[in-house]
């Protein structure tokens, strides 16, 4: 041998020696289990996770479990090891299948290091089948089903401490008709999962609503089953106050869903039965039962199992389903009534942009989500990215539809997001930003921007050659006076003697100036605006603002363009940019190497502007404080369920700070 085979080494040696030198290519998620803290050492008892499928490769292995999947490669013998120690792994034959190989052999080497990646990965069993305790219930069903042994032992870090769990759990089944389909379903599901069951008539509950709640060795739990309008659903497991709680928001949130889109088109909807079809109400109630029996025995959630990229860790998931067409997925989804433990997460602040877009998509659910998902739709994307969103109706405020644009749609979405949620906290009162970097840029650049437009104009604005090479200014300020054929004047003004900070902004010109009207008469309408470190950046921000302003109003048919919003400019481009490698090449005539370059500048400009303008008080009280984190309370509103998905929430009086 001249060296070790790599991950993807596909040389083709001496097939027994090699094996000994099998290292993984990939690791896709399987979780540690009892070999974790063993150092991968395997055991004469050691059987492979039930379900587990193999794939053979020219010179490896692929497997693929309940718990993960894992691609090893390095010696075109691993196919042929494998094909002799399989039959051993799955029918419990390895203690003999390694005594018949001589010690220090390079097969038993080979054999012996395979199992050890396996072992690594979690697809090895190092105990006998997961058996049920011997069971409380007065009448145990005298042979369990041996599919529940192979489910925990597909499923289970521990099987020996599910199986132990779920033997010790009574479930009950309530429903305001005990023989409705929903009802009967859920108790066959749990039946088979080998947890004895009563059911139980509950006439408070919704015709349509069914809770499975079950008792045993650790906490009690809940999860409720049903359907609001033509969307059913399954909470996430809780406390019976939680489960119900989730059910009646969920419900009424749905059913409201379902008459607006029949108001809208009522063809597009179909009649909703006035039962839960029998096949519908299997699926509902079978995926109630299984997440119920995975909390009772600490397996994990269902909701995780798909690694779903659109799932946020840390947040309940709900399932939603739909009959016509057939359906079903989860949702991350907090409630408005937030009683267990677990329902007062707050997360992190997102790392970078694609994060927080993850989280605005959560938080824009179209069925689920409070606020709305800004999206292109059908705008167009050129010469500026452009997307818009619908703001909900609230008690205080009439549905609005926002457009926005930036460098890049994703930018855009992010502003546009944190828009509409001012616009529905108070528009003056809070600002919005995906991480506090983000939320304070914002702030001081709105506030710099009144202070500065309010300030008498005493000093000229600064010559052209300042900011006029800028390439990102050239390319929009060409877009506004070129392509879309609208006269307009530029200025950039220092905000204070010395200061590394520059307001600039964009007028509509006249188009018939009167008689000897100089450079300061007459301002037209404002267009956009801007405050930056540079006041190339400043300039060219202000002009991404007018073309997206006057982009708009073309696009949507606007009878005229309202107040531009506050400049946000940079202040998303640290968040943009981190995690994410520039090219050498890429300048700032580059939007990658532009957002680089402004994110070098973000902390310092923030600090000069709050030098200059961040003591302002506001008159308005303060947001309430956030709910102690185990304690019972009711969300404390939109800004407390931003707050929990990561983002910030500051008041205006923060704005300083």
């Amino acid at each position: 041998m001249t060296g070790e085979p790599t991950a993807h080494d596909t040389a083709n040696t001496d097939n027994t020696a090699n094996t000994a030198d099998i290292e993984d290519a990939e690791d896709t998620g399987a979780a540690g289990g009892d070999h974790a803290s063993d150092g991968g050492r395997p055991h004469p008892g050691d059987r492979l996770r039930p379900g587990t499928a193999v794939t053979p490769l020219r010179a490896g292995l692929h497997l693929r479990g309940r718990r993960g999947s894992l691609t090893l490669e390095g010696s075109t013998a691993v196919p042929v090891v494998w094909g002799l120690l399989e039959e051993p792994l799955r029918t419990g034959g390895l203690a003999g299948f390694r005594e018949g190989l001589e010690p220090g052999s390079a097969a038993r080497v080979a054999t012996d290091t395979l199992l050890g990646r396996l072992a690594d990965h979690d697809f090895l069993l190092p105990v006998p089948p997961a058996t049920p305790h011997p069971h409380p219930h007065p009448d145990p069903d005298p042979d369990p089903d041996p599919a529940v042994a192979r489910w925990i032992d597909a499923t289970a870090a521990h099987p020996d401490t599910a199986a132990a769990l779920l033997a010790t759990a009574r479930a009950e089944v309530l429903a305001c008709d005990p023989h409705s389909p929903p009802a009967t379903a859920a108790v066959r599901a749990l039946t088979a999962g080998g947890v004895p069951v009563t059911l139980t008539p509950d006439p408070d509950l919704p015709p349509d609503r069914i809770l499975l709640t079950v008792r045993g060795a650790g906490p009690d739990r809940a999860v409720a089953a049903g359907r609001g309008g033509a969307t059913g659903y399954v909470t996430a497991p809780g406390s019976t106050a939680q489960a119900h709680a989730d059910a009646a928001a969920l419900e009424a949130r749905l059913t409201r869903l379902t008459r607006t889109a029949r108001t809208v088109d009522p063809a597009a909807v179909p009649p909703r039965p006035r039962r839960i079809p029998g096949t519908f109400a299997a699926l509902l109630a079978g995926a109630a039962a299984h997440r119920l029996l995975c909390a009772a025995a600490r397996l994990p959630d269902p909701a995780t199992e798909a690694d779903d990229p659109r799932l946020l860790p840390g947040i309940p998931a709900v399932l939603l389903a739909d009959a016509r067409p057939a359906r079903a997925d989860h949702h991350s989804w907090l409630g408005p009534d937030r009683i267990d433990a677990d329902r007062h997460v707050r997360l992190a602040p997102p790392t970078g942009l694609a994060e927080a877009l993850r989280r605005i998509a959560a938080l824009g659910e179209h069925r689920l989500g409070p606020l709305p998902a800004p999206l292109p739709g059908d705008l167009p994307q050129l010469p500026v990215p452009l997307a818009t969103c619908t703001t909900p109706a609230g008690h205080a405020t009439t549905p609005r539809t926002l457009t926005g644009g930036g460098p890049r749609l994703d930018l855009a979405r992010l502003e546009l997001f944190c828009r509409a949620a001012e616009l529905l906290l108070g528009e003056s009162a809070f600002i919005v930003g995906a991480d506090p970097g983000h939320a304070r840029g914002r702030a001081l650049r709105r506030t710099a921007a009144r202070r500065l437009a309010a300030a008498p104009h005493d000093r000229a604005p600064l010559d052209s050659d300042h900011w006029s090479g800028h390439p990102q200014l050239r390319h929009w300020w060409t877009t506004l006076t070129g392509r879309l054929a609208v006269p307009a004047r530029l200025e950039v003004h220092r905000a204070a003697p010395h200061a590394h900070a520059y307001r600039a902004v964009v007028r509509r010109t006249p188009h018939e100036p009167g008689p000897g009207c100089g450079p300061g008469c007459g301002p037209g309408p404002l267009l956009g605006e801007a405050v930056e470190a540079t006041p190339g950046d400043a300039a060219a921000f202000a002009a991404l603002a007018a073309v997206t302003a006057v982009t708009a109003v073309r696009t949507t048919a606007a009878a005229a363009p309202g107040a531009p919003p506050p400049p946000s400019g940079g202040a998303a481009a640290p968040l943009a940019t981190a995690g994410v490698p520039t090219a050498a090449w890429e300048d700032p005539g580059w939007t990658g190497g532009w957002l680089a370059d402004l994110a070098g500048h973000e902390e310092a400009l923030q600090d000069t502007l709050h030098r200059l303008y961040g003591a302002t008080p506001t008159p308005a009280p303060p947001a309430p404080p956030a709910p102690p984190a185990a304690a019972p309370a009711r969300d404390s509103g939109l800004a407390g369920l931003l707050r929990s998905f990561g983002f910030t929430v500051l008041h205006t009086a923060e704005e300083a700070r």
